[in-house]
């Protein structure tokens, strides 16, 4: 995660200096560059305006950044926000009595800063550049041992898109492959609510005044706002997570996503756990996973497999995943699956053990609050019922 000023707490920015500062000069070539992206759940939240002003406190700190492709969209704000720092100039490429410009790949190369700021990742670039897309762009960069800081919007990822489709009824064109935000080095929401992006819209701060009412009707609806600033924000939180996961020691970490685990078994109250879990799911806006534990020596008769089926059946209506296992101790394979899913919340129905062979053999509960760290257990209470003939 970063600070205020946008430092990272897990890699050598140190305040003074951009993220492969201070080695550049021992590495020219060899060391590839940092990327760090700004993220925002849509134009105007002021991701360039927030890349700008962290180059800016790079520059006053003695460090080579330069602007290597800049969209200010007439945004007076961002364009008076560039002053100071080195812009370099476009490549041209005449086509017929027009000329289209776009970034200097070769330029920024030759002129070999210790930062560059490119804006806008996920843009495809003008036909006869020497690559399809800007991000590929970035990877030469980055291989050249320059840093690299970037912007884009979250509707642009790849994995996304259909879903980001679903929710705006825009299908969007220009997108960026996972593993670009994958590799990046540092990952940073530059986040608004919907209601001051809507307020920046009808000011004229965002786009033309023609286009704002047709803004609001449209990609710029609250609801749709709303649902890309969760995913904006998940996106990072994924991020951190992952990094969390290959970083800590002994595999000890804290889990930021919630995820709920249904432990099911041939009791017919399995379908009653099915649903509480997936209710618990759905508030936590958590996956749902559904674990059935087959004894090795234990076949099910026709009915109970029916039923197994059945409850297989309502998990992928509730579009989770269901699990099965097989294994004599019922508790471990739980802590198992639990650790290897990253589960927080695990839902199991009340023993159907009788108070004698709970004293003699223990219950299931008191053998996985034994087992499990940091999972929160829910007991759902039913009416006793026997085991299916």
């Amino acid at each position: 995660m970063t600070n205020d000023k946008g430092q990272m707490t897990n890699t050598s920015l140190n305040g003074t200096a951009p993220l492969n500062s201070g080695s550049y000069s021992l590495y020219p070539a060899r060391r590839r560059g940092k990327h760090k992206i700004f993220i925002g759940m849509a134009p105007g939240v002021g991701k360039t305006y927030r890349m700008l002003e962290e180059g800016h406190a790079f520059k006053q700190e003695g460090i080579d950044v330069i602007v290597g492709l800049l969209e200010t969209h007439g945004r007076k704000d961002t364009e008076e926000k560039a002053e100071g720092l080195e812009i370099l100039p476009r490549k041209q490429y005449p086509r017929g009595e027009l000329t289209l410009t776009d970034m200097d790949t070769d330029a920024i190369l030759k002129r070999s800063p210790q930062l560059v700021l490119i804006d806008e990742l996920a843009h495809t670039n003008v036909p006869g550049s020497p690559r399809e897309k800007r991000y590929e762009d970035v990877e030469v960069v980055l291989a050249a041992g320059i840093d690299v800081y970037s912007t884009m919007n979250v509707q642009h990822l790849e994995s996304l898109n259909d879903l980001v489709a679903r929710i705006t009824g825009v299908v969007v064109r220009e997108r960026v492959p996972d593993k670009i935000l994958d590799e990046a080095d540092e990952i940073l929401v530059v986040d608004v609510t919907p209601e001051t992006l809507q307020e920046r819209l009808l000011e004229g701060k965002i786009y033309a005044s023609e286009k704002i009412q047709q803004s609001l009707d449209n990609f710029f609806q609250r609801r749709n706002l709303i649902a890309l600033r969760e995913l904006a924000l998940r996106e990072v939180a994924d991020n951190v997570e992952g990094n969390a996961i290959a970083t800590s020691p002994n595999g000890q970490f804290c889990n930021i996503h919630e995820r709920v685990l249904v432990c099911i078994s041939t009791y017919p109250n399995s379908v009653q756990l099915l649903r509480r879990g997936a209710r618990l799911a759905n508030y936590m806006n958590a996956p749902i996973y559904t674990l059935f534990v087959a004894e090795p020596e234990r076949f099910l008769t026709k009915e109970e497999s029916l039923h197994i089926h059945t409850c297989e059946k309502l998990c992928n209506e509730f579009e989770g995943t269901f699990l099965r296992v097989t294994n004599s101790n019922v508790a471990n394979a739980i802590a198992q699956v639990a650790e290897k899913y990253r589960i927080t919340q695990i839902v199991i129905g009340e023993s159907q053990r009788s108070r004698w062979l709970m004293l003699l053999k223990g219950s299931l509960t008191q053998k996985l609050v034994r087992l499990l760290k940091n999972i929160d257990l829910h007991i759902i209470a039913s009416e006793k019922m026997v085991s299916p003939k």
